[in-house]
């Protein structure tokens, strides 16, 4: 007989306290649940059940082996919803968190084509400057940039950007260009209020040394595109990603205010909560955004 259908009887006796709802339980006459337990104490050789003409319990073993059953019987009902939900077109809401400026930018504009091609699932886009907990806070995932600060989320890697100090020629002509890390000092600096590392930009030197720079500048703001739009209007110089400033530095608004410097890499990825699969309007909003972005970054925005 198969296994987990003796598992099943028997486990279903124990929760219904006889033979009789068991079967009707279980949609089967008395004499095959019966036979099913019976078939398993005998393969296992042990006495499971004490059987009287009123009542049936588990023996002592019979409840060990219960809660043990019980945990295969919902791994094999997780198995086959697994299945069933894997071959299931992508559906459902759809709760999403990312930063403004990249959302604004690149999210938003192919939001209209992942819906054209999912008419099933809707879009809750929801802009914040700040690291949501996902789980608690109902979001199905979130787009980071940058070093993740959180490992048990699961990731995907979208594309990459790299980020610059630039500022205005009209800066540049104004103030002069500095040459190395500690000219900052005597500039201004356009501080981003909500980035992870406080009022500090971290910037590596020619020698590759790590060095901290302090914004104390006179403009502070917690939106990226409010920063290019500061530095462009000539008001100091702002350390921005790739995908926001190339269109400006293309167009000349905006130039590489220390050339010789590192560029620094960073990662765009699609997080999403740690699980023994991934939800299918997560995989096709995944899959749909490392196509849009196949032809971006680091420096092609």
């Amino acid at each position: 007989m198969d296994r987990l259908t003796e598992m099943e009887a028997f486990a279903t006796v124990v929760d219904q306290g006889g033979f009789t709802d068991a079967a009707r339980k279980m949609g089967i006459s008395k004499s095959a649940v019966s036979k099913h337990v019976s078939s398993l104490e005998a393969r296992l050789g042990a006495r499971l059940l004490n059987r009287t003409t009123r009542r049936v319990s588990p023996t002592e073993i019979g409840l060990a082996y219960y809660d043990r059953a019980l945990r295969v019987l919902n791994d094999a009902g997780e198995a086959d919803a697994l299945v069933s939900s894997m071959q299931s077109d992508p559906s459902g809401l759809l709760r999403i968190s990312v930063a403004t400026d990249f959302g604004v930018n690149h999210l938003s504009p192919v939001l209209g084509t992942f819906l054209d091609e999912f008419p099933d699932i809707t879009v809750n886009m929801v802009l914040n400057n700040r690291y949501v907990e996902l789980i608690s806070e109902g979001f199905d995932m979130a787009i980071r940039i940058g070093e993740l600060e959180d490992s048990t989320l699961r990731a995907r890697k979208l594309t990459e950007t790299t980020k610059r100090m630039i500022a205005a020629p009209s800066y540049i002509a104004k103030y002069g260009r500095p040459q190395k890390i500690d000219d900052l000092n005597e500039h201004k600096l356009l501080h981003y209020s909500s980035q992870s590392g406080g009022s500090v930009w971290k910037l590596t030197a020619p020698s590759g040394e790590k060095r901290q720079v302090r914004t104390a500048g006179g403009l502070s703001v917690n939106d990226g595109q409010s920063l290019l739009n500061a530095a462009i209007s000539g008001l100091g110089i702002a350390y921005l990603p790739s995908f926001l400033y190339a269109e400006a530095m293309a167009k000349g608004l905006v130039e590489d205010v220390i050339p010789d410097l590192p560029v620094e890499t960073q990662g765009i990825y699609a997080v999403y909560p740690p699980g023994r699969f991934t939800q299918p309007k997560v995989r096709a909003f995944i899959d749909f955004l490392v196509h849009a972005f196949m032809d971006k970054g680091p420096t092609d925005w």
